[in-house]
């Protein structure tokens, strides 16, 4: 394997694992009261078409699970859930230069679905791996906003 090890896309870690939802409440609920998860972010992000939240999983900082809810039916969520009903929808890892990251996965031949990132939660910088190119996992590329 010619990559192997050697983090020029400047991976970080997992960022979070993306879960399809079709109500976005009903779902905070479940998770908060079910698994004990902290509700710590939520927004709408009409550029992706969902509404989604942020839920921390264990010590503050740690892992986390988002859920996303479409806010149309055209919303690629609203597709998600057409086709194979609620559940994980993509894997995210957090990148130190998202340009960089893609330019790279590029190079190496994945199909990446935006030519320059979009704006994700919390002022996020984000693009996607086709699943086509990583073993049928839509894998989201994060690069947490960082304020001045």
């Amino acid at each position: 394997m010619p990559y192997q090890n050697d983090n020029a896309l400047g991976l970080r870690g997992i960022d979070h694992v993306g879960v399809a939802v079709a109500d976005l409440d009903q779902a905070i609920a479940y998770y908060t009261d079910v698994f004990g998860m902290r509700c710590v972010h939520r927004e709408e992000n009409q550029e992706q078409g969902v509404q989604e939240a942020m839920l921390e999983v264990g010590e503050p900082g740690g892992a986390r699970v988002q859920l996303l809810a479409p806010l149309s039916e055209q919303s690629p969520i609203a597709r998600f859930l057409d086709r194979r009903g609620p559940g994980v929808q993509q894997v995210a890892y957090e990148v130190a230069d998202i340009e960089a990251a893609s330019e790279l996965l590029r190079e190496r031949g994945a199909q990446l679905l935006y030519e320059a990132p979009r704006t994700g939660t919390a002022g996020s910088l984000v693009n996607f791996v086709h699943p086509r190119s990583a073993g049928g996992v839509l894998v989201e590329l994060v690069q947490p906003h960082r304020p001045e």
